[in-house]
C-alpha cells in the first residue's frame, strides 16, 4: 500500500482505506493495519467480519442465521451476477 500510495502520488485531499475480511489475518498483521491507517487523516481501515459479501448480501436480503463463504458469494451473484472480488488496482 505505501509503495502504491507514492506511484500514485495522493493529495492530501484524497483518501486511502484499506479495506478486509478477517479472514485469516493474524492478530498481529491486523494491528500493523491499524496502526499504519493512524498514521494520517486520510487514512482508513476497515475490517469486514465475517465477511464483505455478507454486508452486500444485506443490501438485497434479509438473513437469518449464519452462512458459509461460498454461500455467501453464491447467494451475492444472484443479484450481482459480474460480482468478482478481486480487484485490479492499476485499472484506470
Amino acid at each position: 500500500m505505501k509503495r502504491h500510495l507514492v506511484k500514485a502520488k495522493i493529495k492530501n485531499s484524497d483518501e486511502a482505506w484499506l479495506v478486509i475480511d478477517k479472514d485469516q489475518w493474524p492478530e498481529q498483521q491486523l494491528a500493523e493495519l491499524h496502526t499504519w491507517s493512524q498514521e494520517k487523516k486520510n487514512y482508513g481501515f476497515a475490517l469486514s467480519n465475517p465477511k464483505f459479501e455478507y454486508w452486500l448480501l444485506l443490501h438485497f436480503e434479509n438473513i437469518d442465521g449464519s452462512l458459509t463463504s461460498t454461500q455467501c458469494t453464491d447467494r451475492l451473484r444472484k443479484h450481482l451476477p459480474q460480482y468478482d472480488k478481486r480487484l485490479d488496482i492499476y485499472i484506470r
